[in-house]
């Protein structure tokens, strides 16, 4: 191993010190070149981190909004089911809008005063402000600060047992007290 690691040595002095650094150059660029190859290959595979959402995002916020519909559906329908007097329940909610996601941003003010003397003696005050509003993202993605869901633009209930009048005031105070809307969104009728 000793002799190993003089033969090392020995070249090593032998070699021009030029021709050394640019041997180690090339292999930096070689190297920092394979590291990006590799790193494009491998974010394609990635998905976003929570919070982070692509620029062309219409096609998710349109998936996200059916989803969340669907999610207060089936909640709403579960424990409606389990209310007493009521047998089987079907849900229907509409959303205003779509998912709304609130963009991180980064603002810049800049205040500048200027007091001027004119020839008569008088003197003014100019004052100007300017405000740069920027967007934060990564890339292409754009950093997500806050993600608002729609407001429930309407509840259609239909349950068994929704012919007695105190089961169909115990599902219509459920559903406004449970969804946070007012009585004349909300819809109850008795199931066939």
């Amino acid at each position: 191993m000793e002799e190993f690691l003089k033969k090392i040595r020995n070249h090593l002095e032998n070699l021009d010190n030029r021709k050394f650094m640019t041997n180690i150059f090339i292999v930096l660029i070689m190297a920092v070149g394979i590291l990006l190859v590799l790193n494009i290959y491998t974010s394609k595979d990635k998905n976003p981190s929570p919070g982070v959402i692509k620029d062309n995002s219409n096609e998710y916020t349109s998936l996200e909004k059916a989803s969340y519909e669907s999610y207060i559906e089936n909640r709403l329908a579960e424990i409606l089911s389990k209310l007493k007097g009521v047998g089987q329940v079907s849900v229907m909610v509409t959303l205003e809008d779509g998912v709304e996601h609130i963009p991180a941003t980064n603002i810049t003010t800049t205040r500048e005063n200027t007091k001027e003397l004119d020839s008569q003696g008088g003197t003014r005050e100019i004052v100007r402000e300017d405000e740069t509003l920027q967007v934060v993202n990564t890339s292409d993605e754009v950093v997500v600060l806050k993600e608002v869901k729609p407001n429930i633009r309407g509840v259609i209930v239909v349950a068994e047992g929704a012919e007695d009048i105190r089961v169909l005031e115990a599902l219509y105070e459920a559903v406004k007290t449970v969804l946070g809307v007012s009585g004349n969104r909300v819809q109850i009728f008795p199931s066939k």
